[in-house]
């Protein structure tokens, strides 16, 4: 039986004031995630490991299986992998947000989220100014960028920006945690505050202050680490071939490191504008050839970094009548049974605007497989499924288990 896994990025949440009490997940009308529970089997994963920071490459990591602890190597050189970077030894990579700063905190994360035609020429910029043989910029999509050095030391403690929005940036710059890192978290430190520096009158940025844009004038490297050592899913898993969509470099570097083929969809923005439709087309006609196919969409995820609860509403509207329907309705005509998995990979809470640890809500939909007694889909509905609480690799095995 092929496979495919629909994540919605963040798309779990708490109860929102503005929405009656209510998550985005139960406020949205929903009835194709809804029609899946009711005919699936349901419960929660607990996708963070004691220890772990609750971000994106820890979380869908764990959704695909991996044990944390013997393959985590932190974001930047998933997304090294992703735009084509191959890493040496003793190159230590790190993801590089454009970040907006006004009167010394962090406005935002994503300089509004900046476009990758804007940000390519900041990221060139910089290259120039503060590039070496030692110390290389690359451009990645929108706000997420990459920073290479090479004899980095690793042991830093890093704050991701997402994580402290509207807070002092000062305070949360890179930390050594050991003494031999010391060099590494200086070097660090001199070129967030020489970005700033160099970027606060770069043209790009004084027409994005014009045009009433927030401007990226700073950088924010954070999430260091060397190349990863990881078994393809393939080796791991027994199935032959398998695919990832994603407008995020994260998880497609993700999926080169996993043995997927990535697949790129023009229009596909990771925001609520992205191409949810040719997404849907796509992962289609990958199962097609492909055992088992991972489509993930990040705008729900950016919607509670804003700290929007409408907007991630209108997310999980557009991912539920967007993707989930036109999948589910193509396959319902194929010959060939097809498991769908449905979760996000953790909760973004609008409330505090960032990602926490709490475990998340799963569907698993298998023609033929006697369904539970869930038949809405939200964070308290499949509190009552069959399989309560999942970790490490339970939810995938199942799912693609024959």
């Amino acid at each position: 039986m092929k496979s495919i896994v629909i994540l919605g990025d963040g798309m779990a949440d708490e109860p929102v004031d503005m929405l009656g009490g209510m998550t985005p997940l139960q406020y949205a009308h929903t009835p194709y995630m809804d029609k899946l529970a009711e005919m699936g089997v349901t419960g929660q994963l607990k996708t963070v490991p004691e220890g772990f920071h609750p971000g994106s490459e820890v979380a869908n990591l764990s959704v695909l299986g991996y044990d944390l602890p013997k393959v985590y190597e932190g974001r930047g050189v998933l997304e090294a992998a992703s735009i084509g970077v191959t890493l040496q030894p003793g190159e230590m990579a790190m993801r590089c947000n454009l970040i907006c700063i006004e009167d010394n905190k962090i406005k935002n994360h994503s300089a509004g989220h900046i476009s990758t035609e804007e940000a390519d020429v900041l990221i060139k910029f910089l290259n120039g100014k503060l590039g070496s043989e030692q110390i290389r910029f690359y451009t990645g999509v929108s706000y997420r960028h990459l920073l290479v050095i090479k004899k980095g030391n690793k042991q830093l403690d890093c704050t991701p920006p997402h994580d402290v929005p509207l807070q002092p940036f000062r305070p949360f710059m890179v930390k050594p945690e050991t003494s031999e890192a010391s060099e590494t978290a200086g070097l660090l430190n001199d070129l967030i505050l020489k970005s700033q520096h160099l970027l606060k009158d770069h043209p790009v940025n004084q027409k994005r202050i014009a045009e009433g844009k927030s401007p990226a004038n700073s950088i924010w490297p954070w999430s260091p680490g060397y190349r990863p050592a990881m078994q393809t899913m393939q080796e791991m898993f027994g199935f032959k071939k398998g695919a990832v969509i994603s407008a995020v470099d994260l998880i497609r570097g993700i999926g080169v490191y996993a043995g997927l083929e990535v697949i790129h969809v023009e229009g596909t923005t990771g925001l609520y504008d992205t191409n949810y439709e040719g997404k849907a087309a796509a992962a289609l006609e990958a199962l097609k050839t492909n055992d088992f196919v991972y489509l993930h969409v990040e705008a729900s995820d950016e919607a509670g970094h804003e700290g929007d609860g409408a907007l991630k509403v209108k997310t999980i509207e557009y991912l539920d009548n967007r993707i989930v329907r036109p999948v589910v309705e193509a396959l319902q005509a194929w010959k060939e049974p097809v498991a769908i998995g449905i979760l996000p990979d953790h909760p973004t809470p609008c409330a505090i605007r960032t990602h926490t640890n709490k475990p998340i809500p799963f569907i698993i939909y298998k023609p033929g497989e006697k369904p539970d007694s869930v038949t809405k889909y939200d964070e308290f509905s499949i509190k009552n499924g069959k399989f309560g609480i999942l970790e490490k690799d339970e939810f995938i095995k199942h799912l693609l288990e024959n």
